[in-house]
């Protein structure tokens, strides 16, 4: 048996029905507690500063009532009662409440404390702390809490909070969805601030974690409760200081109110606000000064919706029914108490600036419907023969009878509660934006809700926005630039991941998307392009015909056959001159017509390589040199044979002959295409892409196949010219009319020294200049050895013909 002890706690609106209901709101926003001399009983606690917004929640809860009494369907013949209770936003007086409403508050010596609740269940709290506080103390007992407005994610807990529900969704979707959007409008560095309390650590954590896996960077996180003033300057000092334009605020209104003045205070402006239900729409934060701070602010509130007779109950009825607080004679002793405690809320009687605004009302209506219908199911109630006023209502049986409610208000919303015992996750996406009129409007610009489908659950009308400042462009807040496609990005060291360097990518690397974390490498065949956004195919290179060097070349090579077919003609048409007799005019034909061949060779190496040119070029090139050596080395032979044949009793020219000539000339030649032969036989040069030389290009050469056939080719051509040249050599002082061995020397001369040289170059030559190399040196042994054998021979022909006789040549022999 236990006594009530104590002064009792009076309800500030009650009314006596069949049933009763409890509320508890935060009416008042500030309690002064009386000083404690700890000599005398403490004075009651005085709450002062109304907030409007919580006043208008106990309207509702009466007018919800009322309706329910009026209703013919809901409960006919049984009467609702309340006994709304002020907590004046502090848990010491939302345990006060609470006892309250599990006890009477009438105090007389030696009435005895029933066991029995008064309430049959109780609305509230609006912030969590509150009805974490409230849950906590009637949850032994059963007493079903209903809240409106507490989203704490840790009320969900069935197991500590078994009597718990609410017809508001838990924050466990608010703060996803809160990340969801961030990262929806590029916003990878934020800050954070919130509540030191229950409401706001916990969705802050949620925020936190949802942030994380949406790749979002939090540069700070700050929070401070109400209580603590020196910790929101510790928070605007921070804000100051960072870089993050973006700031989402999960707060209680007090809380977000306080900041306000303070960031006002100090002139922060420029900041776009990410706002939660608690403060999104509060009219409390709506001042002369706010909007340069929160306008454009963007959040989640509760939908708004329309309540038919609420907004005339609120201006009018209630006053005229509820606090009729009129000095009459009739008035009591304690109804002249009641209005006079009252007082700051009589002033709030024609006051109806917020009634348009009304979000959280709805919700409270639910609640008590919701309330009603479980009685109404307990009670067996029917329209014909109405409620069984005798069955007593259990507080286990209101429980269990709210978890399997279901049913339609008269707006069409459905109301039912889920296994944590919350109601469906439903947010209109606000905006603060300025009205025709200048007045702060909360501009509907989008909603969530997570009944429908997934990819209609969250839509954001963006082009209706209007940001921070009157922008209509989306505002930046980024610790880095985005790194755009050609760079990769390279974390800063000891930084969030959202802050990076954007280093280009490397020659032949691409990265052909925004903020990517690495580069890709191109295919073999390609390169990437000066952006390094792309690959693209690579230059294939090799000696056009068109190019400046081709075009030289080939008017040098079309030049050496001209000059070749010019000497040729002058020799036919000289045929029978001493001078061309006298130079064995058959091998000079062959001569000429070799080094029109090995004019035109070098034409093969020009042009893209094919299976066909790879080959030609090669044994062309060979089998032309070599026809040509063999006729030089013939000539160089009859010069000595014929000088051999001069002297007294030699037999020489006998066995070399003309037929032996032309047999010493194939011989030498069929050897050559013997090996080359082989050489196409065994491992024939193909053509080849090189990309090993040039990493952004294309080669595009004749492998050797065969490296050994390619230096046997070179090496028999070498052998030939070597002997040809000692031939020539030795032969060089014999009498001036037999004096083309000198000329033969100095042709082997340029020869060789040509091809010596050609060799390192040759190796060392990149990509076409190895072409052109191998062309060069055709071309230049060539010249040297038509100018250099024919020249004189043509210029005694042309400019010097009396020296072109028998008698000459045969004079000067005299003469030595």
């Amino acid at each position: 048996m236990s006594q009530i002890r104590g002064s009792p706690e009076f309800p500030v609106l009650s009314k006596e029905g069949d049933v009763m209901i409890g509320g508890a709101f935060s009416i008042h926003s500030k309690i002064t507690q009386p000083p404690l001399s700890f000599t005398e009983k403490p004075t009651r606690l005085k709450c002062s500063r109304v907030n409007l917004r919580e006043f208008r929640f106990a309207q509702t809860m009466i007018f919800a009532i009322e309706e329910i009494n009026r209703s013919e369907f809901l409960l006919p013949n049984v009467s609702i009662g309340y006994r709304i209770y002020d907590n004046c936003a502090s848990t010491l007086s939302s345990m006060r409440a609470a006892m309250a409403l599990m006890n009477s508050d009438e105090l007389s010596s030696g009435k005895i404390c029933s066991g029995q609740s008064v309430v049959h269940a109780i609305i509230g709290e609006s912030e969590s702390t509150s009805t974490i506080v409230l849950s906590r103390t009637t949850g032994p007992f059963k007493i079903p809490v209903i809240s409106h407005s507490a989203t704490c994610e840790c009320l969900s807990n069935r197991k500590e909070y078994p009597s718990f529900f609410r017809t508001i969704a838990s924050d466990l979707y608010q703060g996803r969805v809160l990340a969801h959007m961030v990262k929806f409008y590029g916003w990878t560095w934020v800050g954070a601030v919130n509540s030191d309390s229950d409401y706001g650590n916990n969705g802050m954590a949620i925020f936190l974690a949802a942030a994380q896996e949406e790749g979002v960077c939090v540069e700070y996180t700050e929070k401070f409760h109400r209580a603590e003033p020196e910790k929101v300057m510790k928070v605007v000092d921070v804000i100051r200081k960072s870089t993050a334009r973006v700031i989402v605020g999960f707060m209680a209104h007090v809380e977000m109110d306080e900041l306000l003045h303070q960031l006002s205070l100090h002139n922060i402006t420029g900041l776009q606000f990410i706002g939660v239900e608690a403060w999104i729409t509060a009219d409390s934060l709506v001042t002369p000064t706010s909007f340069s701070v929160l306008g454009g602010s963007l959040g989640f509130a509760v939908p708004k919706a329309t309540i038919s007779g609420l907004d005339d109950f609120i201006i009018r009825d209630f006053w005229e029914t509820v606090f009729d607080c009129k000095e009459t004679e009739s008035n009591t002793i304690s109804e002249t108490m009641h209005c006079r405690d009252n007082q700051d809320l009589i002033e709030f009687k024609d006051y109806d600036d917020d009634v348009a605004e009304l979000r959280y009302p709805i919700n409270i209506y639910k609640a008590i419907y919701a309330v009603a219908h479980s009685l109404h199911s307990i009670l067996k109630c029917s329209k014909s023969q109405g409620c069984d006023k005798n069955v007593k209502v259990s507080p286990w049986q209101m429980v269990e009878s709210l978890k399997q409610v279901k049913f339609t208000i008269k707006t069409g919303d459905q109301v039912w509660f889920d296994s944590t015992g919350a109601v469906v996750a439903q947010y209109e996406v606000v905006n603060w934006q300025r009205g025709s009129d200048g007045s702060v409007q909360f501009k509907p610009v989008g909603y969530y809700d997570a009944s429908l489908p997934p990819g209609q659950k969250f839509v954001l009308k963006t082009e209706e926005i209007i940001w921070n400042g009157g922008k209509k462009e989306l505002p930046v807040s980024v610790c880095s630039e985005s790194c755009r496609p050609g760079t990769y990005k390279v974390l800063q060291k000891g930084k969030p991941v959202c802050c990076y360097d954007c280093i280009p990518c490397a020659d032949g690397e691409i990265s052909n998307s925004t903020d990517s974390n690495d580069c890709k490498k191109c295919p073999e065949e390609y390169w990437s392009n000066q952006n390094r956004d792309a690959c693209i195919l690579k230059n294939v290179e090799f000696l056009y015909f068109t190019e400046v060097m081709g075009i030289i070349l080939v008017f040098f090579t079309l030049f050496g056959v001209l000059f070749t077919l010019i000497v040729a003609i002058l020799f036919l048409i000289n045929k029978d001159t001493p001078l061309v007799k006298a130079n064995n005019s058959e091998l000079s034909f062959l001569l000429l017509f070799s080094l029109t061949l090995c004019f035109l060779c070098s034409l093969t190496f020009i042009g893209p390589p094919s299976d066909w040119s790879c080959m030609l070029r090669h044994t062309a090139f060979g089998i032309t040199f070599v026809l040509c050596i063999s006729c030089v080395l013939g000539k160089t032979l009859v010069v000595l044979m014929a000088f051999r044949a001069t002297l007294p009793g030699s037999n020489v020219m006998k066995w070399f002959g003309p037929a032996q000539q032309r047999l010493s000339v194939l011989g030498f030649t069929l050897i050559q295409v013997l090996i080359c032969i082989l050489w196409l036989t065994i491992n024939p040069p193909f053509p080849f892409k090189n990309m090993k030389l040039y990493k952004e290009k294309i080669i595009l050469e004749c492998a050797l196949g065969s490296p050994v056939g390619f230096w046997a080719v070179l090496g028999y051509i070498g052998l030939l010219a070597f002997l040809c040249f000692v031939l020539a050599f030795l032969a060089r002082k014999l009498p001036d009319n037999f004096n083309e061995a000198k000329f033969i020397t100095f042709s082997m001369l340029i020869f060789c020294a040509v091809w010596i040289t050609f060799i390192p170059a040759y190796v060392s030559s990149p990509g076409k200049f190895t072409v052109a190399v191998e062309i060069f040196a055709i071309l230049a042994s060539s010249y040297g050895l038509l100018f250099c054998i024919f020249a004189p021979k043509c210029f005694i022909i042309v400019f010097k013909p009396e020296l072109n006789t028998r008698k000459h040549l045969m004079g000067k022999t005299g003469s030595d």
